[in-house]
């Protein structure tokens, strides 16, 4: 009776180890992953052909649960790095463009106030620019009058003293810069005011697009 016993505990511990090896086949993954020519390949531990090629999980049925890509090279990963950091940089555009609009908004509540502060931003850069043009026409009469100066010396004959002839070069620095600045400002007006006139559009739409909102 004590030998049959000791076959039967060996039986089942038997059995049990079979049970406990099929559950961990059952229950083990293995990794499948294709060469360059299509060729699928099988392997219980991950190789570096698969982590290079890119590879599928499948578990004991047969059955994909997981599929991972291949790896990049390094252009593909410093081009998927620029494309990244072009899509976050368009998002913080977008996001900036967004909270200038709703300012501009509540900044505005009406066309006709939107209309009065550009007006009125114009108006800036053309009283910069007139009073650059005032200025540019006394320091150019003082130029002329120096020059008629060193003109009627040389008329007479006469050398032209150091003295005047620096305060000549000086001069037309001087009518040179402004001249360089009043063009500037003139250019900064004009894209002003082509700024302006595409603001209004984009208010315009603006308004239009809350007002269907709204509905």
């Amino acid at each position: 009776m004590r030998a049959a016993r000791y076959i039967l505990v060996g039986a089942a511990l038997c059995i049990g180890t079979a049970a406990f090896a099929d559950q961990k086949n059952n229950n083990a993954y293995r990794y499948r992953w294709k060469d360059a020519s299509g060729q699928s390949y099988f392997s219980d531990s991950l190789t570096a052909e698969a982590l290079k090629a890119g590879y599928d999980v499948v578990n004991a049925q047969g059955m994909v649960v997981r599929h991972v890509d291949r790896q990049l090279t390094t252009e593909e990963r410093a081009a998927a790095k620029k494309i990244a950091d072009q899509k976050a940089a368009e998002e913080q555009a977008r996001q900036q463009q967004a909270r200038e609009d709703a300012q501009m908004l509540n900044a505005y509540p009406t066309e006709a106030a939107f209309a009065a502060a550009k007006n009125a931003e114009l108006d800036n850069f053309e009283q910069a620019a007139r009073t650059t043009r005032l200025n540019l026409q006394g320091q150019e009469k003082a130029l002329a009058d120096l020059l008629s100066r060193a003109g009627d010396l040389e008329r007479a004959k006469q050398p032209v003293p150091p003295f005047l002839t620096e305060r000549i070069a000086e001069q037309r620095a001087t009518v040179s810069a402004l001249r360089d600045t009043l063009a500037r400002q003139q250019a900064a007006k004009e894209t002003a005011r082509l700024n302006t006139d595409a603001q209004l559009r984009h208010y315009r739409a603006l308004k239009a697009a809350s007002a269907n909102s709204g509905r």
